[in-house]
């Protein structure tokens, strides 16, 4: 299969079949520099056009490698913009298949300046249509800032290259001693990569994805028909309190989750989930995770790390700004206390709680385990704006764990009365029922019936409506 079929199977795969319609089949380079007039450059490069995923109309561009290398001209980056243009005027997402060299040469600042287009295009639509892309081989240099502009990235995971320099460009690195342009690298260290595959993999999840997704911030018609048991038990959902994207799928109809980032800030799942046929956002801790035999392959101490914070301040940011609701699920003990997390903990978790406190969506929080100190505060809580609270009945709530406090306020005691005081603590303080006394829990349930009131609450609160005060926008 040659590469100039590939960019146009790749759009074939990702649409619903013979839907997609090209737009700028015929343009081509228009530099003479060079002998540019004497070198083939069909379509200049990428395939762009628009086609249905499920009856829902996107607007996809597909890099072509086997034109002049893959590399973006300015006619290449204009027909990208016009995509947008296109895109920005009915609502509806932009899918980019990237499989590109980098900038043309031979083009000089006319590519530079038409690629900048790009940037402004992706900037302005932000926030207004969903932007995906799909990296397929080389995506380097000014093309790697393409998918941190965008929502959600996917990447291939033996052919796709993503850098802005070459690990060989890196002092002290070479790409056998760390290969950072592949996908390994990408998705558990950069925070921008949402699932790694094969070709046809990423194509499936990006199907999968846009099907969740309302088609621009203003479309509230995002919903599937739901033939789960509005009411239905989750009976082993206790067991899932460390593995949560487990207990996710337990809430979910049908056992829906689609999981965003699963390789970046693992203490801290991100993702979506169907609740009565709505797509809600969910955001979770996690202290464990299995594998589909399941085996125990990590395990993490129950706090929440800097990159787990940060990726949660990201996906709650994108939920709001597409009004969908956010459900969390809190079981943290502190935040990770390492050397490398406190260079960027107090700032992301500044993002993380600036991104829940800001979001006008409805807004549910179930505590199923731990919650303690700053981190429950953080975690979606009634104090920063959380619609309602529910929380298990063995759930524990307070400032630290008891027996610690105990050492704390009674340093020098033998351990009988640390012992003591600690099961004091842990009654007056610790306990779920003094919580919700003080109207920091709404109500206590058990954890069987989480499926049930979280819908019930998310029906409720369908009408909110929440005014924040006059300004541009935050600064955090």
């Amino acid at each position: 299969m040659s590469n100039a079929t590939l960019a146009s199977n790749r759009i074939n795969s990702l649409l619903d079949a013979n839907s997609f319609v090209e737009i700028g089949q015929s343009v081509t380079a228009r530099t003479t520099d060079f002998n540019m007039t004497e070198k083939k450059a069909p379509s200049d490069g990428v395939i762009t056009g628009y086609g249905v995923i499920d009856g829902n109309l996107v607007y996809v561009y597909s890099q072509d490698a086997s034109v002049l290398n893959g590399t973006v001209g300015e006619m290449h980056a204009k027909k990208i913009s016009k995509i947008y243009d296109l895109a920005m005027k009915t609502g509806a997402p932009v899918i980019g298949l990237v499989d590109c060299a980098g900038l043309r040469l031979q083009e000089a600042t006319d590519a530079l300046e038409a690629f900048g287009e790009i940037y402004l295009k992706q900037t302005l639509a932000s926030g207004v249509i969903p932007q995906i892309t799909g990296i397929f081989g080389t995506c380097g240099g000014g093309m790697a800032v393409i998918p941190a502009l965008t929502d959600f990235t996917f990447m291939e995971a033996k052919k796709g290259k993503m850098f802005v320099n070459t690990p060989n460009a890196l002092e002290g690195n070479s790409k056998d001693k760390c290969d950072t342009a592949d996908a390994k690298f990408q998705s558990e260290e950069t925070g921008l990569i949402d699932g790694v595959g094969t070709e046809e993999e990423i194509l499936g999840q990006i199907r999968e994805l846009v099907t969740l997704l309302p088609s621009n911030f203003e479309d509230a018609d995002c919903y599937d028909e739901c033939t789960d048991d509005l009411n239905r038990v989750c009976a082993d959902i206790e067991n899932c309190t460390g593995d949560t994207a487990i207990a996710l799928s337990q809430i979910s109809d049908s056992g829906l989750f689609f999981e965003t980032k699963a390789g970046y800030g693992k203490d801290m799942v991100t993702g979506f989930i169907r609740l009565n046929g709505a797509t809600v956002g969910a955001v979770a801790n996690r202290s464990e995770i299995y594998d589909a035999e399941g085996k125990k392959v990590e395990e993490f101490d129950g706090s929440i790390s800097a990159r787990g914070a940060r990726k949660a301040a990201d996906f709650v940011k994108f939920c709001d700004a597409f009004s969908i609701p956010v459900l969390t699920l809190t079981n943290t003990t502190g935040f990770k206390a390492t050397l490398c997390n406190e260079k960027m903990m107090a700032q992301s978790v500044g993002e993380m709680i600036h991104a829940f406190a800001d979001a006008t969506v409805p807004k549910v929080n179930v505590i199923i385990g731990k919650a303690y100190g700053t981190a429950y505060v953080a975690m979606n809580s009634k104090a920063i704006g959380a619609d309602m609270v529910y929380a298990w009945d063995s759930a524990e709530i307070g400032m630290m764990d008891a027996s610690l406090a105990a050492k704390i306020m009674y340093a020098g005691s033998d351990a009988a009365v640390l012992n003591e005081k600690a099961a004091q603590y842990r009654e007056l303080q610790s306990g779920v029922a003094s919580a919700a006394a003080r109207g920091y829990v709404d109500t206590v349930i058990s954890p069987a019936d989480t499926r049930k009131y979280v819908i019930g609450a998310f029906e409720m609160l369908f009408t909110k409506r929440e005014d924040r005060p006059s300004k541009k926008h935050g600064t955090v």
